[in-house]
């Protein structure tokens, strides 16, 4: 019997990608998103099995009905990769736009990593993969609920892999941390990234790689390695003006 994964926000970006890298090492898919006709245009591509489900997770009720559809096709990976991101000083941000945004990027997370965790601990097997961004890593003026929801998934995820360790739980999770990709976010976001991004495809790649030898935190390119390493030893008073700057190069 093939593999199977589990992967949202596969419509476009990463998720697209990543749902190729899977497909070519012989993973059987179940793609959602809301876009059904990008599903679709993906599923002819892909040589192995395709499910496509284009539910909108941002709904509570979505989510518990994505997962009582597809809990007994025995999943082994769920890519939670499904999110957005909205410009703007705090106060000018639509509460609704900014609500919805925090319905995916942390309820969606929390709620699908809870109930696959659990069967996945039956099994004491499975693979979690949370895509988080590197602004989970520092503040985020003018992108200031982006960058907190991204910070939850990190946290939560980082939480959730001690108790599994503890347990000496065979269960996986762990999270991806990219910096700029060339994906359709900045669109979304409305925003132009002051660095070069690196391919989607690439990224999914390096994932997919590091997800099966069983890292953490995932963070792919030399660049957010080093920065990483570097906001460490700044004030961050100081971390926040720089965090300013770089944020207003992207309006």
């Amino acid at each position: 019997m093939a593999k199977k994964a589990l992967i949202t926000g596969a419509s476009s970006g990463i998720g697209r990608d990543m749902a190729r890298v899977l497909s070519s090492k012989g993973y059987d898919l179940i793609l959602v998103a809301r876009r059904k006709d990008r599903l679709e245009e993906l599923k002819n591509e892909l040589k192995t099995d395709v499910q496509i489900l284009p539910y909108d997770i941002s709904n509570y009720e979505n989510c518990i009905s994505l997962y009582n559809e597809v809990k007994d096709q025995n999943i082994d990976i769920l890519i939670n990769n499904a999110g957005f991101g909205i410009f703007g000083d705090f106060l000018s941000i639509d509460l609704e736009k900014e609500l919805n945004m925090i319905d995916v990027n942390i309820k969606s997370v929390d709620i699908l990593t809870k109930l696959f965790l659990k069967d996945f601990k039956e099994k004491n097997k499975g693979y979690i993969l949370n895509v988080a961004s590197s602004a989970a890593f520092l503040p985020g003026p003018l992108l200031s609920s982006y960058y907190a929801s991204k910070a939850y998934v990190l946290r939560l995820t980082e939480a959730i892999y001690e108790e599994l360790r503890r347990e000496k739980s065979n269960v996986y999770i762990g999270t991806l941390c990219p910096g700029p990709v060339d994906t359709e976010f900045n669109k979304v976001a409305n925003v132009r990234f002051s660095l070069k991004g690196l391919t989607s495809e690439y990224v999914a790649k390096y994932a997919i790689e590091k997800m099966f030898k069983r890292k953490l935190i995932i963070v792919p390119g030399t660049i957010m390695k080093l920065a990483r390493m570097g906001e460490k030893f700044i004030p961050e008073k100081l971390l926040l003006k720089i965090a300013y700057n770089q944020q207003r190069k992207k309006a």
